[in-house]
């Protein structure tokens, strides 16, 4: 962050130049003397500053200026900088207007021209406004900056999205004064959010996950057309690979279509992994494996749709949903699984207005004092309980099953019935949601004998099944009947080879019925779901794309 602005604003070259000389000869070791020549301009200069995060500590402005005078400019400055003091410059004759000034705008002085000499007329004055400023104090805002409503679905996928991603963002509600100065600024409106304000103050309207992506520094551009090995999906499976294959000496390319992490990223505490014996949350776990890949050498890309792959020659190439590629040697699938989709009137309506597939851990002050409903009986279920119970007032579990001990592991059950604030509802699911602009209200139903009753909550978080979203592979490589990608023995029909297969060899274990094209993690069929099995598989792809590039 730069020195705190101290500006003057005068439509009269000459005394704007003399007033700018005399407080830079002051003032300006420690402040950024900055002048504008029309009140216009100074408007234009302070919308500036706000959007890049900039203090302004003091402004003095000139009462006679046209088409806006000095205490029109000074209302709007108000408006973006209310901590800013304020001074108005004014002749003899104008003392009405100063008068007038602080009724309006709450000047904190008025100066009488000339004021000459300054150590006598100016100084002293300047020196007060600035005393109060730093009385009052005017934080520093460099992060990136995101306005938008708490109900607003696109709203909370951008804050869910720099969450995950690790950008620091400051959040404003459109409801609050900052949100609206900001949204002043960027001359926009309430209909343009979420808006997305940037530290070098460029401001992005509904930005798509891309666009947040570039203008924040994420790199989501190939620095090469051709690699060793290409990594989808930035889950333990891909980052496991994406880890061992540049520690290896292959040139690595990791491409993510939201966050690294995947599920495990959203979990909030992960107490069986090896080596944790305290827990980990699964946002520290996939930060430690992201900075250990690009620390090895492999290149990340966000916020990039893979839509296609398929063979060139002995080349594997990967296409994005803007029509470019990437080409290497070699690919490893680990896309994982995302949440199967809550099938109940009235929820796709309110999806990110108070229904949330994952932990959504950006959610969690809101949650103070409330009532929380999770849906899911699996771990990832289970450690959001916990999660929220640290809010919340109360979490209620619901879960179809009759029990949760198939689906969850010992210990996590141990860690809810010991939580006083979370019960459990087996036999039950969430039949409808209802809400206006957000979740008010879920009807509920018991399977054993249907019984139906209606809950108050503003909070729903869903945790149930797994879809491998696997549909751009389709006639590429050979998937179950539920869309996981079959590999190595479950490819042998018979002891025979899959059609089609042109190598004199079957498949290596985690290879696919296209060879060089290898998958790891929950997406590929028959494999276990937790995060050790999948950086585990992760690593051994490696080793036999290794052992396939030796083949070549």
């Amino acid at each position: 962050m730069g020195k705190p602005v101290l500006m003057t604003v005068d439509d009269d070259p000459g005394v704007s130049r003399a007033v700018a000389r005399d407080l830079r000869r002051r003032y300006g070791e420690d402040f950024r003397i900055v002048r504008a020549d029309s009140a216009a301009d100074g408007v234009a200069a302070l919308k500036e500053f706000k959007l890049r995060g900039e203090p302004v500590a003091a402004i003095l402005a000139d009462y006679r200026m046209p088409q806006m005078n000095g205490v029109e400019f000074l209302e709007q400055a108000m408006d973006l900088f209310p901590r800013a003091r304020r001074a108005l410059l004014t002749a003899y004759a104008d003392t009405d207007a100063a008068i007038q000034a602080i009724n309006v705008v709450d000047v904190d002085h008025y100066l009488l021209k000339p004021w000459n000499p300054p150590e006598e007329k100016l100084y002293p004055v300047v020196d007060a406004l600035l005393e109060l400023w730093r009385a009052t104090g005017d934080p520093d805002i460099s992060e990136t900056k995101l306005v938008g409503h708490r109900w607003s679905a696109p709203s909370y996928q951008a804050r869910d999205f720099l969450a995950r991603n690790a950008v620091p963002y400051r959040w404003f509600s459109v409801d609050e004064p900052e949100g609206r100065r900001l949204l002043d600024a960027a001359g926009a409106t309430a209909e343009d959010i979420p808006l997305v304000v940037t530290p070098d103050g460029r401001s992005l309207r509904r930005p798509s996950d891309a666009e947040i992506a570039d203008a924040v520094g994420l790199s989501t551009r190939p620095s090469a057309q051709f690699y060793d090995l290409i990594v989808v999906g930035a889950g333990p499976a891909g980052l496991g690979a994406a880890v061992y294959g540049a520690s290896e000496g292959l040139r690595t390319v990791l491409v993510e279509r939201q966050a690294s992490g995947g599920q495990a990223g959203q979990s909030s505490r992960i107490e069986n992994y090896l080596g944790f014996p305290d827990g980990v949350s699964g946002a520290q776990l996939t930060d430690r494996a992201r900075r250990q890949a690009r620390k090895f050498g492999a290149e990340a890309l966000s916020a990039r749709d893979v839509v296609g792959l398929q063979a060139r020659g002995s080349s594997r190439v990967v296409r994005f949903g803007d029509g470019s590629e990437v080409v290497a040697h070699a690919v490893v699938l680990a896309t994982g699984v995302a949440y199967r989709a809550l099938e109940a009137p009235g929820v796709a309506e309110l999806i990110g207005r108070g229904i949330y597939y994952g932990s959504a851990m950006t959610e969690a002050p809101a949650c103070a004092g409330q009532d929380v409903y999770i849906v899911g009986g699996a771990n990832s279920a289970g450690q959001a309980a916990v999660f929220f119970s640290r809010h919340a007032a109360r979490v209620v579990l619901l879960v179809r099953g009759e029990s949760l001990q198939r689906s969850m592991s010992h210990y996590l059950i141990e860690q809810l019935g010991a939580i006083g604030t979370i019960s459990v509802r087996t036999c039950t699911e969430v039949v409808a949601a209802h809400g206006t602009d957000h979740l008010e209200r879920l009807t509920l139903r018991h399977t054993r004998d249907g019984h139906t009753e209606t809950v108050s909550t503003g909070h729903l978080f869903v945790f149930i099944g797994a879809a491998p979203g696997t549909g751009w592979l389709d006639g590429v490589v050979t998937r179950d009947t539920r869309g996981f990608v079959r590999t190595g023995p479950d490819l042998l029909i018979e002891g025979r080879r899959p059609p089609g297969w042109p190598l004199d060899r079957d498949p290596y274990y985690l290879e696919s019925s296209l060879p060089g094209v290898f998958v790891a993690g929950d997406v590929r069929s028959e494999s276990v779901k937790r995060v050790a099995s999948a950086v585990g598989e992760g690593a051994m792809a490696v080793t036999l794309v290794h052992r396939y590039l030796a083949e070549r």
